[in-house]
């Protein structure tokens, strides 16, 4: 190792020691190498490997509901979890560099598989633009802007507008869920889309309600195919 790496080294811990590094999902300082979440954590999240199951759970939840080619989470989202903590310090704490590093670990898990074969572009669910003006980003636009660069696959931005701020989904059942994204959805630029397989890409899904909708949506474009993606899914 060379002496001007040795010094960086040396520089970085004494930053570490003066403003140490967080993990974003235990609140523990991380040490060298590791970034936004610990190792310990890391071992700790629950993974779901649906990206190398066909007709996993995730995906028959859409059956009857809308045509999912595929659909494939990275880790399961469980009360009180690690994969919790760190999308509620995503989205409730403005920590974007979790977005980033989420987008970037899952779609560098995405290219080893084959789940990303034959995708064409990447579309994010998007919010209504009075909560991205009071929140600042859309999370899931971060994570699936990071994906797409992982997979080397465009992402096209604003693809889906949200027409209505409805209110949040949290502790509503699944009907109530349904009917508060019902119609709100619409494409932007759907030549752009036309003949394509469109990778959709979530932070969480529940009831899978908003996915739905869009899928929905989407699926009026002539010839265009859907599968999903999503950072954490609910034991569906």
């Amino acid at each position: 190792m060379s002496r001007w790496n040795n010094i960086i080294l040396i520089a970085d811990d004494f930053i570490s020691l003066l403003f140490p590094r967080l993990c974003q999902a235990c609140g523990e300082p991380l040490v060298r190498n590791e970034k936004i979440i610990c190792t310990a954590c890391m071992v700790d999240i629950p993974l779901t490997n649906y990206h190398r199951v066909r007709d996993n759970r995730l995906e028959k939840s859409f059956y009857g509901r809308c045509y999912i080619e595929k659909a494939a989470a990275w880790a399961f989202y469980r009360q009180g979890g690690k994969a919790q903590m760190l999308v509620h310090r995503l989205k409730y704490g403005g920590v974007r560099p979790i977005g980033h590093y989420l987008g970037r670990l899952y779609g560098n898990i995405l290219r080893e598989s084959d789940f990303s074969d034959g995708i064409d572009c990447i579309v994010a669910v998007p919010l209504h633009t009075s909560k991205q003006r009071k929140r600042g980003f859309n999370q899931s636009g971060l994570i699936a802007e990071a994906m797409a660069s992982s997979l080397d696959i465009p992402f096209y931005n604003n693809a889906l507008k949200r027409m209505e701020a409805t209110d949040t989904q949290t502790n509503k059942h699944r009907y109530e869920r349904w009917k508060n994204v019902e119609g709100i959805f619409i494409v932007k630029h759907k030549g752009t889309l036309e003949g394509k397989h469109v990778l959709l890409v979530d932070d969480v899904i529940t009831t899978g309600s908003t996915i739905e909708a869009c899928a929905n949506e989407l699926l009026k474009i002539k010839n265009v195919r859907v599968s999903v993606a999503a950072i954490a899914t609910a034991e569906i």
